[in-house]
């Protein structure tokens, strides 16, 4: 009986010892297997009714995506540094494309109108793009290069700085 308890205690403590590693790792550290590769394709709805956005069509120009949802808090607080970007950026070549995730249209739309930011927002109906970008959480962020391959992806919120710093080095050719 001793020796059960003892072999259970030890057990535990093992099982322990994974979940508290497992919970202290950085899910945003977490390489995306789309690096250097192709960005999936997509052509997806407008939320504001302007037709279609279609990936392949906007080959030539720095394309930063970025999956969101209304009632995520950490999409609220990058939201303003999203609008500076788009606002220094917009007619450089780079586009801004926001994918609806898991959120009403409605509501996406309200949040939009709400905090600004006139880039096209889409609806990804069934999460298939989020599925095929291998999106685990929101917000999560891809920077796709003029040839259409993705060159970074940042989990979390994203920051002014990361996003000059990123969209500077693809502008630059760097991408």
């Amino acid at each position: 009986m001793k020796t059960r308890l003892v072999t259970l205690g030890a057990v535990s403590a093992a099982c322990f010892a994974l979940f508290a590693f497992g919970l202290s790792r950085d899910p945003s550290a977490k390489p995306s297997a789309l690096i250097g590769k192709p960005a999936p394709a997509f052509a997806l709805e407008r939320l504001d009714g302007g037709g279609r956005v279609d990936l392949d069509r906007l080959r030539g120009q720095v394309v930063v995506v970025n999956f969101w949802a209304s009632w995520c808090t950490e999409c609220i607080v990058e939201h303003p540094d999203l609008v500076a970007a788009w606002q220094r950026y917009r007619d450089a070549g780079v586009v801004f494309v926001g994918v609806n995730f898991e959120d009403e249209a409605s509501s996406a739309r309200a949040f939009m109108a709400e905090r600004g930011g006139d880039w096209p927002v889409v609806e990804d109906p069934g999460s298939s793009t989020a599925l095929a970008y291998g999106v685990y959480g929101i917000p999560e962020t891809f920077f796709i290069g003029r040839d259409g391959t993705v060159v970074r992806r940042h989990a979390g919120p994203v920051t002014y700085d990361l996003l000059t710093e990123q969209i500077d080095a693809m502008l630059g050719g760097a991408a």
